[in-house]
């Protein structure tokens, strides 16, 4: 009983961010990449955690100087563990051109500890930069849906591309190259 309290809690916070999302960002558009994209927004700071391929500390989002891709999962969710095997590819064929990261909006120190995250990222070959937003700032102002939800930045800070649901390895590097390229 205890984790099925556990799960409907982290499932209202991410229905919470999705709805404080659309509350700043308005309704998700149905671009077809011929509009001009939306403004760019304040940019934040993202609590990074020792994990493979991610060290502890902060990292500034978008990042400054150059394209940033946000993966935002959670732990409990099944669509993202399925989608680990397409985010390791995308970071192997393009990772270094931009900042690549997952975040969790989870409650980190509340529903779920710093350690099951990490053990989770390990078990599904996550190596790259791994963030968590227990406040959902970030996920207020990038997350406009359920999660597996991606965001491709570009480095002017400019949202270029966002999506959710699982994605392919191809469908996750043409995101990202909307934003390497539009950066430019």
């Amino acid at each position: 009983m205890r984790r099925r309290d556990v799960l409907a809690g982290v499932g209202s916070l991410g229905v919470i961010g999705a709805a404080g999302a659309v509350a700043i960002r308005g309704p998700p558009s149905l671009d077809d990449g011929t509009e001009e994209s939306e403004p760019t927004a304040d940019p934040l700071m993202v609590e990074t955690i020792d994990a493979p391929g991610s060290e502890a500390g902060e990292v500034r989002v978008p990042a400054s100087d150059r394209a940033t891709f946000i993966d935002f999962f959670g732990t409990w969710c099944g669509p993202c563990s399925k989608q680990m095997p397409a985010l390791v590819e995308a970071n192997d064929r393009i990772g270094d051109d931009v900042l690549f990261m997952s975040v969790t909006n989870e409650a980190v120190g509340r529903s779920v500890t710093k350690a099951e995250v990490v053990d989770w990222w390990t078990d599904h070959d996550g190596d790259w930069l791994l963030g968590i937003d227990p406040t959902a700032e970030l996920s207020a102002q990038y997350l406009a849906g359920g999660i597996p939800y991606a965001v491709a930045i570009d480095s002017s800070g400019r949202v270029q591309w966002s999506e959710g649901g699982r994605k392919s390895a191809d469908e996750l590097v043409a995101g990202i190259e909307r934003a390497l390229e539009d950066g430019d």
